[in-house]
């Protein structure tokens, strides 16, 4: 169901990013029937926004050619040097949920892990895992298994189980070039469609603002900064939550204050909580922290104290235990 939702989710936005200003561009500039006249446009500005599109799609292509195709490798190496030097821990399997899997002689896993972080807090974390030794059954509720954690926490993948061996599967990897070049092929084509339909001997001065080969990758781009970023901070949880959850102690916090701030995601309030606690030091800080809370959890906003993570060297970065308990 929830892979629904986000597929869903995922095609409205690419509707509006792509087919809707297409559909709106063309309909409105030929609507009359008649030819434009683009000699009083700029031809400079023409080409300055032709550059821009271009540039536009390149840190477009080039975030999907590291995402695709550079991403197993660049984990591959990750997970060798975690192997050599991280920190190993025992964790303790709390529960187990076996996956459907589509690799033959492997057994999928969802687990819930109790382990010590990088400070001595014992956390709960939600991971899966492929199982290619399935009949030693290593991952049965209440068994013991080794991971290994990142001892920055500053490269993806932040822990590995301690027996993890990383492959590439080159069929993958030559589809993935495949259809990027594909995608690729396809903008490429764009251009050769939009100059061959509307230059009309003029040029490349039919380029304006809101021609489809600048605002699409100008929409993409846009929806990745505001669900990498704004959405969020705005959740609530951290960009730095992993680092919080490895490398953070665990407290109780006073709720002083929690007020809306007037922005709403979907409906939601976004809430600000200002809190108190003291720190392993015994020193006393006060923060704040805002995040959307669900209409059915306003209940939460009322309560005298919330369960909190803040850094052991920087205890102003603080997210809520629950939040980070969801992170997987």
């Amino acid at each position: 169901m929830k892979k629904a939702f986000f597929m869903f989710w995922k095609l409205y936005a690419f509707f509006f990013a792509v087919p809707f200003p297409m559909l709106l561009y063309y309909n409105i500039k030929y609507e009359s029937g008649l030819p434009v006249d683009y000699s009083a446009t700029n031809p400079w500005l023409s080409l300055g926004l032709i550059l821009l599109s271009i540039i536009l799609w390149l840190v477009l292509l080039a975030g999907y050619y590291r995402s695709w195709i550079l991403q197993p490798f660049i984990i591959k190496r990750n997970i060798g040097q975690l192997v050599k030097n991280g920190e190993h821990r025992e964790a303790t399997i709390l529960d187990v949920q076996k996956l459907d899997c589509i690799r033959k002689g492997y057994d999928s896993y969802k687990l819930n892990l109790s382990f010590r972080n990088l400070v001595g807090t014992e956390i709960t974390q939600r991971t899966s895992v492929n199982d290619g030794r399935p009949d030693e059954r290593r991952f049965e509720a209440g068994k013991k298994i080794d991971i290994v954690i990142d001892k920055e926490v500053s490269r993806i993948p932040y822990f590995i189980f301690a027996t993890s061996e990383a492959e590439i599967d080159k069929k993958i990897i030559l589809l993935l070039n495949l259809g990027w070049l594909a995608l690729l092929a396809v903008i490429t084509g764009y251009y050769s469609f939009s100059y061959w339909l509307e230059s009309e001997g003029m040029g490349w001065r039919f380029m304006a603002w809101e021609h489809p080969l600048l605002l699409c990758p100008a929409i993409i781009l846009g929806y990745r900064l505001l669900i990498g970023g704004i959405l969020g901070r705005f959740a609530g949880t951290p960009t730095d939550s992993a680092l919080i959850k490895l490398k953070g102690i665990e407290t109780t916090a006073k709720l002083l204050k929690a007020s809306q701030t007037g922005t709403y995601i979907n409906e939601q309030p976004m809430i600000n909580f200002e809190l108190e606690f003291v720190d392993y030091r015994n020193r006393g800080h006060r923060v704040s922290l805002k995040k959307i809370v669900d209409l059915l959890d306003l209940e939460s906003t009322r309560k005298d104290s919330v369960s909190i993570f803040y850094l052991k060297d920087d205890p102003q970065r603080i997210a809520f235990t629950s939040d980070l308990n969801e992170i997987e």
